[in-house]
C-alpha cells in the first residue's frame, strides 16, 4: 500500500499537533487502518518511531493509558539531593582561610 503526498501531509500534521497518549492512540489507529505491515510502512513513510506505535497499540488493545513521567526527567532540584549538606564545600572554606595565620 502506498500513501499519497496529501495523505502523508495530513497524518504528519495531525500527529504533530497531538501530544502524549492522544498522539499514540492516533498513531495506533492509523497503523490498524493501514493493515498488515502498517507499522513498517508508517515508520518508513512517515518517520514514526515503532516503539511509540507499539506503545499506542498496547494502550488501544488493553484500554489503558500509560502515564508519561515528564516531571521525573531533567535536572533535579538541589533541595532534594543536597539534604543535610552545607552549601559551601571544604575547598571553598580552605580558600577563605588561606590569608589567616593562627
Amino acid at each position: 500500500m502506498e500513501l499519497t503526498e496529501e495523505v502523508k501531509a495530513l497524518l504528519l500534521n495531525t500527529a504533530k499537533e497531538l501530544k502524549g497518549s492522544v498522539r499514540r492512540m492516533f498513531m495506533a489507529r492509523t497503523v490498524q487502518a493501514l493493515g498488515l505491515g502498517g507499522q513498517r510502512l508508517a515508520e518508513r513513510e512517515l518517520g514514526w518511531n515503532r516503539g511509540t506505535m507499539r506503545k499506542g497499540m498496547h494502550e488501544l488493545e488493553r484500554g489503558i493509558v500509560c502515564v508519561d513521567a515528564f516531571s521525573s526527567r531533567g535536572r533535579k532540584r538541589s533541595e532534594g539531593h543536597r539534604q543535610g549538606r552545607p552549601f559551601c564545600s571544604r575547598r571553598q572554606e580552605s580558600r577563605a582561610n588561606l590569608g589567616r595565620r593562627p
